[in-house]
């Protein structure tokens, strides 16, 4: 039975209530690319589902104000706190050049980590038979991943992020097992990103010194910061195995895209105006680091930065192949994430 006989087969109900998911995922997307500025021959280009994009004045719906990043801006931006949010997991993922591959393809598991306890985490070997976990008052479609749910609904609860977002961070970031599941002992053999949120140890440390996360209390209630705030030098090497527990890396995915989000708010883009906006712009920013995502969100980055993120993501033979038929390391690289993200980040495959 093809698509359309499968749709008509369906009670009239459930017929309609796939036709407007399919129709409200497909306006999040044009939105998604119309506030970015795309155009109609970048879509097709870009979007291997070839879908057009709406005209530059659709900007206001998802976005609001604010002028062109200036090239010399800093790279890094910084949170309430002050500390710098640099990029979690961009310039480490490699070998991806063929099409369909993601970013965290490089990753491997860790062979074995010392388990930290979080109290009051538990996460059952093989995961519950039922492949459906309630988060956020909803319910998540976790197939295999189900295990993750009550984590997922904690970081959603705790930080208005929608826990189908952060499903579709971790999916995009975390290695698998052979029976598709999220590795927590997912391990980057080219940096140091480590984890279901692959965060880079740097990152890691940022978070924990961030007053209003997760990993903040934790590590206080740890004793592994000093009087200021510190982290306290032995501690280190304990606070950074804790990205290997599933709950410390989910929680932190949430609290550094509540972050993240909140300062490009600030800044006048308007990217929670939509579910999947929502989740695009956190993964942009977890993959890119906040500075680096707000130049890419009011225009591009500069060509060099461009091609050094590109070179990284893909090898540099495809790299310059892209560059080659694009004219431009700003478009190419632009180009490559933009198809990435609309083919990855799709929170409502987790939808129960």
């Amino acid at each position: 039975m093809n698509g359309p006989e499968a749709l008509a087969a369906l009670p009239p109900a459930r017929r309609a209530e796939l036709i407007y998911a399919t129709a409200r995922s497909e306006l999040s997307n044009r939105l998604w690319r119309a506030a970015l500025g795309d155009s109609d021959s970048a879509n097709s280009a870009s979007n291997p589902a070839g879908r057009p994009g709406l005209p530059l004045g659709s900007l206001v719906e998802m976005m609001g104000g604010g002028g062109s990043a200036q090239p010399g801006t800093a790279a890094t931006g910084a949170t309430a706190a002050g500390h710098p949010h640099h990029c979690c997991c961009c310039r480490h993922h490699h070998g991806d050049a063929a099409p369909g591959a993601t970013p965290a393809a490089a990753a491997r598991a860790v062979p074995s980590a010392p388990t930290i306890t979080v109290p009051g985490t538990v996460f059952p070997q093989g995961g519950p038979a039922d492949a459906v976990g309630e988060a956020r008052g909803g319910l998540l479609a976790l197939g295999s991943n189900a295990q993750f749910a009550p984590a997922l609904a904690r970081a959603a609860e705790a930080t208005g992020v929608p826990a189908g977002a952060i499903a579709a961070i971790v999916d995009a970031e975390a290695a698998r097992r052979a029976d598709g599941s999220w590795n927590p002992l997912s391990r980057n053999p080219r940096s140091s990103a480590a984890g279901l949120g692959q965060f880079l140890s740097g990152t890691w440390q940022d978070m924990a010194r961030t007053p209003g996360t997760w990993l903040n209390e934790t590590a206080a209630s740890h004793g592994w910061l000093d009087a200021q705030g510190r982290i306290r030098p032995q501690a280190r090497s304990a606070l950074l195995q804790l990205r290997y527990d599933p709950e410390a890396s989910i929680r932190t995915v949430a609290d550094f895209a509540r972050l993240n989000l909140d300062r490009l708010e600030s800044d006048g883009l308007r990217v929670r105006a939509d579910p999947e906006a929502l989740a695009k712009a956190a993964y942009l920013s977890h993959h890119l680091g906040l500075g680096d995502a707000r130049r890419f969100l009011r225009g591009g980055l500069v060509p060099d930065r461009a091609r050094t993120l590109l070179v990284a993501q893909i090898g540099g033979a495809a790299a310059e192949q892209r560059i080659a038929r694009t004219g431009n390391a700003t478009e190419a690289h632009r180009e490559w994430l933009l198809a990435y993200i609309d083919r990855r980040i799709q929170p409502d495959r987790f939808a129960g």
